[in-house]
């Protein structure tokens, strides 16, 4: 063989085995990714909020269901979910053994595109187009109005334009939602003005993190604001990051927390999972966040727990 020849068989070889794990390995690389954010008044007690997105849940994935519902046990006081939970007509089911035992808990949530549509079979080539030369292709309506029925049932609040005051782990807080910025569903004007006074925490949950929505959101004051959407990038590069955002986002925020404008943070899941049609993730596995809300003079930071991605939730955090 000559030296084109072994360089195109290692090219090929190479190429096999990254997709195979980018496949069959990391997109059920289940991770938490653990980060302290100042963003509570002064005197306010620590908040742990539990961030789930995007899980694009089938019927079939036992592995991610079990994982979701063992993220109880970090006993979070808040669990707030950012949409895109359906994968198939059939999913609900799936979905809430996964969130069953978190259900029980205070929670909060909007929706995203795959909630309310079946995702479709698309040219690859398109992920890597800008987000505004995308033409927006819609799969058959799917079931949430029945998964916003049985959460509601269970108490989480359903913040799609809505503005609710919450008392959870001792914390005042005023969140408000959007419906998804995606689909350009969003409308920020039903909900537009500043939290109360007497809050310790403003709160903004939305499922694409579009920066028209951001700027609206720090406009009014708010603390925080928890997005996902992006997947992380899904395909990143070492030393990169993230290639596309799949939004207006820009790359360097496409997961974890970042500021935005002088007062607000913003922090972003890579969610748990994928389109049925790009099953696949590299240098970015499925993540779920554990938050813990500090005080603005305690400062704060971020960490994938080192050494125990993947592992299961009670080898991360000492439970048994």
């Amino acid at each position: 063989m000559n030296t084109l020849g072994r360089i195109l068989l290692a090219t090929g070889a190479l190429g096999a085995s990254t997709l195979g794990y980018a496949a069959g390995i990391e997109r059920r690389h289940w991770t938490l990714r653990k980060a302290t954010l100042p963003v509570l008044a002064e005197g306010s007690p620590r908040l742990r909020v539990l961030h789930v997105s995007d899980l694009h849940m089938t019927p079939n994935q036992l592995s991610k269901q079990r994982w979701v519902a063992g993220l109880d046990e970090l006993e979070p006081d808040l669990v707030v979910n950012t949409g895109d939970n359906l994968a198939h007509p059939q999913a609900v089911p799936g979905v809430l053994r996964a969130l069953g035992p978190l259900l029980d808990r205070p929670g909060v949530f909007v929706f995203g595109s795959n909630d309310y549509y079946a995702p479709k079979p698309k040219n690859p080539a398109r992920y890597l187009l800008p987000s505004g030369k995308k033409k927006r292709i819609r799969g058959n309506p799917l079931p949430w109005r029945d998964l916003r029925a049985a959460m509601t049932e269970r108490g989480w609040v359903d913040l799609t334009h809505r503005r609710s005051h919450l008392n959870v782990g001792g914390v005042r807080v005023h969140a408000a939602g959007l419906d998804d910025p995606h689909l350009k569903r969003d409308r920020y004007s039903e909900i537009e003005g500043s939290p109360a006074e007497d809050v310790q925490l403003g709160l903004g949950v939305t499922h694409s993190p579009e920066p028209r929505v951001l700027d609206s959101f720090d406009g009014d004051g708010y603390d925080l604001v928890l997005a996902g959407h992006t997947h992380g990038g899904q395909l990143c590069l070492p030393g990169f990051g993230a290639i596309v955002t799949n939004c207006e986002l820009d790359r360097a925020r496409a997961k974890g927390p970042s500021s935005w404008g002088a007062h607000m943070r913003l922090h972003v899941s890579a969610g748990l999972g994928t389109s049925p049609y790009a099953p696949v993730r590299f240098a970015c596995p499925p993540e779920a966040s554990l938050l813990t809300l500090v005080p603005r003079s305690e400062g704060g930071g971020s960490e994938v727990v080192p050494g125990l991605e993947g592992a299961p939730v009670e080898d991360r955090v000492g439970i048994r």
